[in-house]
């Protein structure tokens, strides 16, 4: 039985299109792999460590290979603990909106806590970083309110996608599947069959998933 960890940032809920497209891979999961447990990660309804103080003051002390005070080490297993909820999984799904070109501040705090170096990747000045969180599929689903996609000029502007898919070989995911819904401003007619789409996109992924 293997875990699929669904990564939940947009606080929109029923009025989201990246949950609306996650459902839809989720249910077709469901159905082809009736055995496998599902965890829905809600950011917007965790609590994250702050990352300061002793928090940063302990991952100096991992990369100068030093020991933690024991203040420190409190710290440090603030980090450890979720990073250990998101390394607990076998398969993963991240749907997110685009917020200001780029990613929400919800998740860009999981990002900054669990992106550690002994945890998520590690470093060696012969070999230079190696990203630890290794052999797990992901599958990314990207709201965004205009087309992105429809020219070079439009894609420069898009620091949703190139920095989750930046991070992702980063910290080790070389199985990065992508779904795009766009144009989620645009009117209905336009927004509406859009989502459908990225929604058969997702049930045709999560089919064998």
């Amino acid at each position: 039985m293997a875990k699929l960890l669904h990564i939940e940032s947009s606080p929109r809920k029923a009025r989201s299109a990246s949950i609306a497209v996650a459902k839809a891979f989720i249910a077709k999961y469901q159905e082809a792999n009736p055995a496998d447990e599902v965890e829905t990660w809600d950011l917007w309804s965790t609590s994250l460590p702050e990352f300061d103080g002793d928090t940063i003051d302990a991952k100096y002390q991992v990369l100068n290979g030093q020991d933690h005070s024991p203040e420190q080490a409190a710290a440090w297993k603030e980090v450890t603990d979720v990073f250990d909820r998101f390394n607990a999984a076998d398969k993963y799904v991240l749907s997110l909106p685009m917020w200001n070109f780029g990613v929400p501040y919800k998740l860009k705090h999981l990002i900054d806590v669990i992106t550690q170096p002994g945890l998520a990747f590690s470093f060696s000045p012969e070999t230079g970083y190696t990203g630890l969180v290794t052999g797990k599929p992901i599958t990314v689903i990207y709201a965004r309110g205009g087309e992105y996609t429809s020219s070079e000029q439009m894609q420069a502007l898009d620091f949703q996608k190139s920095y989750v898919e930046f991070l992702l070989g980063f910290i080790g995911f070389t199985d990065v599947k992508s779904i795009v819904v766009e144009p989620m401003l645009a009117p209905p007619e336009v927004a509406g069959p859009a989502k459908d789409n990225a929604k058969r996109q997702a049930a045709e992924i999560a089919a064998s998933f």
